[in-house]
């Protein structure tokens, strides 16, 4: 049989060679699709589901939200097991599926189970699941920061709130758009917030409640459409803008009217700018920073992944207002070329004692060679 085998292939030399450079080009091909990174990714079929509840204790979480949602997931179609994490506003329930279970084919299954809590869940409570993401999609962090001496455009220097806003509002958006990335994370600054703070002695004066206040602002903040007029053939749309882009639109809503006096807002509130209520932060060097983190999509390359957030994180900067700048603090593949690097290290230290082992052995250097051939690092 192996005599036949090599005469065919010393016979049909041209077509043996034709496969080995189709196999060779379907290596090549293979090779950059290869997903490399630094570390074997174990992480199960998972998905997250997240419900935040402003408020709730521990306890009411796991009571009213936890539970409602762990027994909605009981019988879903591979599932293997489920697990819970109840804190102060938040809900967690993890729902592992057995190994092989198509990501979106389980994401689908909770979906459909997720719709039919409507109604058993406490009012304003929305069950999400998490990012496509394992627990090795943590590719890229970076800080955004502001240089010494920076100054906002009123004059003063940035602070936690600014730079949270550059970051909500600048950076995240556009490194969304970066091939790969599913999910963007931030943590630390304040979140920039429209503070009314009613004055109770108002309120009693003019007969109002805090119902009345919450009421007007939903109100008054919607645009309206009144559909169109047809006149000579075209047509004339017909809205009315109720949206408010300043606070001194919060400050002119039309809380009610008292004998043909009309009372707004700012007859009760002040209005002004706050921060939101957070239970954490992040600190570089024992400073207070702005944190982003770039998760990565499931199945795709890391090192591709990250070193294109590298790239867009240079290109965001060049949009940011002067003096403040979003700084790399951590880059996966910086990583992984080392890896990939002493990997390449010990193969080719292992194929040259090989070869030295071979030429011992056999008193032959081709032998040798042809026999350490076979050794390839498979990033060369």
């Amino acid at each position: 049989m192996l005599d036949t085998i090599i005469r065919f292939a010393i016979n049909q030399r041209w077509l043996i060679m034709l496969l080995a450079a189709a196999s060779a080009a379907l290596g090549v091909y293979n090779y950059h699709r290869l997903p490399i990174d630094a570390v074997p990714d174990i992480t199960n079929v998972q998905v997250q589901i997240n419900s935040q509840a402003p408020g709730y204790a521990p306890i009411e979480a796991e009571q009213r939200i936890t539970y409602p949602v762990e027994l909605a997931m009981a019988g879903l179609p591979n599932l293997d097991y489920t697990r819970s994490l109840s804190r102060y506003g938040l809900s967690q329930v993890t729902v592992v599926f057995e190994e092989g279970t198509d990501i979106y084919f389980a994401r689908q299954q909770i979906s459909e189970r997720l719709q039919t809590l409507s109604g058993e869940l406490p009012p304003g409570v929305q069950p999400e699941m998490g990012p496509i993401a394992t627990g090795l999609g943590e590719i890229f962090m970076y800080v955004v920061e502001a240089e010494p001496g920076a100054r906002t455009d009123d004059g003063r220097p940035y602070n936690a709130m600014d730079l949270r806003t550059v970051q909500d509002w600048i950076v995240l958006p556009q490194l969304r758009q970066t091939q790969g990335v599913i999910e963007v994370n931030t943590i630390g600054g304040y979140e920039q917030q429209y503070h009314v703070t009613p004055d109770p002695t108002m309120l009693l004066a003019f007969d109002l409640t805090l119902d009345d206040v919450v009421a007007a602002l939903n109100r008054d903040n919607v645009n309206v459409g009144a559909g169109y007029i047809e006149r000579q053939g075209g047509q004339y749309l017909i809205r009315v803008p109720g949206m408010v882009d300043n606070m001194q639109g919060i400050e002119n809503i039309i809380l009610a009217r008292r004998d043909g006096l009309v009372i707004t807002v700012a007859d009760v509130a002040q209005v002004g700018f706050g921060e939101d209520l957070r239970t954490g932060a992040a600190t570089q060097d024992g400073d207070e920073v702005v944190l982003g983190t770039a998760m990565m999509l499931m199945g795709e390359n890391s090192r591709t992944v990250a070193a294109a957030v590298g790239e867009k994180l240079q290109e965001i900067n060049r949009s940011l207002p002067e003096g403040v700048k979003a700084r790399a603090v951590y880059d996966r593949t910086t990583l992984v070329d080392k890896t990939i690097e002493t990997v390449r290290k010990n193969l080719l230290e292992g194929a040259l004692l090989v070869v030295a082992v071979l030429f011992l052995l056999l008193g032959n250097l081709r032998a040798a060679l042809i026999t350490a051939m076979v050794i390839r690092c498979p990033c060369c």
